[in-house]
């Protein structure tokens, strides 16, 4: 089944130029397809069979909540569907693991193609049921192709030939199998990139698995699963349940759930870490747990720093996708000799974004998930001014359409303050003044987290510096700290920010699969 094409190099999916007429043309065009869409139910599918409940959840567009975009099955309200979704999984391994590397690579070459060639139709659904601006759903779709082809080549390469040392009168080999059936779930900030490269990560590698999609983005997963069963995958390779908490829980805690794939909350990947840990009756492993939590990136700018492009970067880096990004800038640490000059230059490009609809060409920032973060998001900005710090741009929610909090800057946060310690996930930036680069440093690397950082310097000493010192998994020197390419960043954080799995590596592959060495005498 093996093309000549999947033995071309790895290249990252082009981004599209939406200044070009014909491009915005297309995605108005793909807009108007999935708006007229809207509101349909799609099924739980179990070893291909399609299930409906008759308890229903809807997923709202954040943007505007009239707008239904799927209604699905509450998979909480039925206890025998993990039960039922596992052991489907469980009799399809039996066979999927035998399929040749080549030919599993195969499915995700031809599920690349395909979302490749509806790439707008995919970014809309993403304006839609997560409010995406145009260029971030396009970056979504294009990383989530990219995780296609890069972890299909990567496995033709682990299915090699492992180098050993030659041993006289035996022939020696070391090989990569797959470890069973998994519990893959996603989050909703990168729904259709992290749902599909976290699930055929898994699959390419010879195993099945159990996918459950965040409640706020189940309507991308269900399009994924069309294209799952168009490109011919076996049943019961991928099986979707949508529901909530009790459905991921029975998932983590089943004794026949090998590994558990999951992205999201520190709080919720710790609880899954230490379920994950308890053996239950009739398990016979130890789970694998593979976890990328949050952070608390920050941007460190010295005052030897270029100004006009630290700032450029800073506003991209904090407010793309409304802030809700693991990978986002929320804090902005600058050297109180350049604080001044760089915080004009900050809120000046802030207050140029345009907050309105993401069905909008020219929108840059859009609505938050949904009530629960625009309630939270409000209530961290009104306790960063308690605690001393001062509002410089934005400030001020709106839910009366959808959940729109304008982007905010948070000025003189002080080291350690709530804002500058705490997750927020939304378009809210504290700015802390350090003395130097050295306390500049210290504070970077005064957070639980580890996963993003970025420092601007014209000094290759300090640049230098900040590889050695400034812990986090992605360091980014002169430049923002989003945008990881696949192959290029492979991405993943340290301490609380997760199990460092390095998603889009060389090596993240081997998070699903287990070494066999077999030496036979000759």
């Amino acid at each position: 089944m093996q093309t000549q094409r999947t033995l071309d190099e790895f290249r990252n999916e082009p981004f599209i130029d939406f200044s070009k007429p014909e491009n915005a043309q297309a995605m108005r065009d793909a807009l108007a397809k999935v708006k007229s869409e809207l509101g349909r139910e799609y099924p739980i599918v179990i070893n291909g069979e399609k299930i409906t409940l008759e308890d229903k959840f809807e997923s709202i567009s954040p943007s505007d909540r009239s707008q239904v975009v799927g209604v699905f099955s509450e998979g909480d309200t039925d206890t025998d569907l993990v039960e039922k979704a596992i052991d489907a999984a469980t009799e399809a391994f039996k066979s999927w693991r035998n399929v040749p590397a080549a030919e599993r690579a195969e499915y995700l070459f031809k599920i690349a193609a395909i979302m490749r060639e509806r790439k707008h139709e995919f970014s809309a659904w993403m304006v839609f049921e997560v409010s995406k601006t145009w260029a971030e759903a396009d970056g979504d779709t294009a990383e989530a192709i990219d995780f296609c082809e890069f972890y299909g080549r990567e496995m033709l390469r682990w299915s090699q030939e492992q180098p050993v040392t030659p041993y006289p009168g035996e022939k020696n080999i070391f090989e990569y199998i797959p470890l069973g059936v998994g519990a893959v779930i996603p989050p909703w900030n990168f729904p259709l990139a992290i749902m599909a490269g976290m699930t055929l990560a898994a699959v390419v590698t010879g195993n099945t698995v159990v996918l459950k999609p965040s409640s706020d983005s189940p309507t991308i997963a269900a399009k994924f699963m069309e294209v799952v069963e168009e490109v011919g995958l076996p049943p019961g390779v991928v099986n979707f349940i949508s529901g909530s908490a009790a459905t991921g829980e029975a998932m983590v805690t089943h004794p026949k759930t090998r590994f558990i794939s999951f992205t999201g909350s520190k709080g919720v990947g710790l609880h899954i870490n230490e379920e994950a840990a308890k053996a239950r009756e009739g398990q016979i492993w130890i789970k694998r747990v593979v976890a990328e939590m949050g952070g608390k990136d920050a941007i460190v700018v010295a005052d030897d720093a270029d100004l006009d492009s630290a700032a450029t970067g800073i506003v991209q880096a904090a407010f793309g996708f409304q802030g809700q990004k693991c990978s986002a800038c929320s804090r902005l640490i600058v050297d109180e000799k350049v604080h001044d000059e760089l915080m004009a230059k900050v809120v000046e490009l802030t207050k140029k974004l345009n907050l309105g609809q993401p069905t909008e060409g020219d929108t840059n920032v859009a609505a938050v998930i949904n009530k629960r973060s625009f309630d939270k998001t409000l209530g961290y900005i009104e306790k960063g001014v308690a605690e001393g710090g001062t509002i410089v741009a934005g400030g001020k929610g709106d839910d009366s359409k959808g959940f729109f909090i304008e982007p905010t800057i948070i000025d003189n946060v002080a080291p350690g303050a709530t804002v500058e310690q705490e997750e927020i996930f939304a378009p809210v930036l504290a700015v802390i003044k350090a003395r130097d680069f050295d306390h500049a440093l210290e504070i970077a690397n005064g957070t639980e987290f580890g996963l993003t950082g970025a420092l601007y310097s014209a000094s290759q000493e300090r640049l230098d510096r900040a590889r050695r010192d400034f812990h986090v998994g992605n360091l980014y020197l002169n430049r923002k700290c989003t945008g990881a390419l696949v192959g290029v960043h492979p991405f993943g954080g340290f301490n609380m920010s997760g199990t460092d799995s390095k998603a889009g590596g060389r090596e993240y592959l081997l998070q699903f699969m287990q070494g066999k060495s077999t030496a036979q005498k000759i």
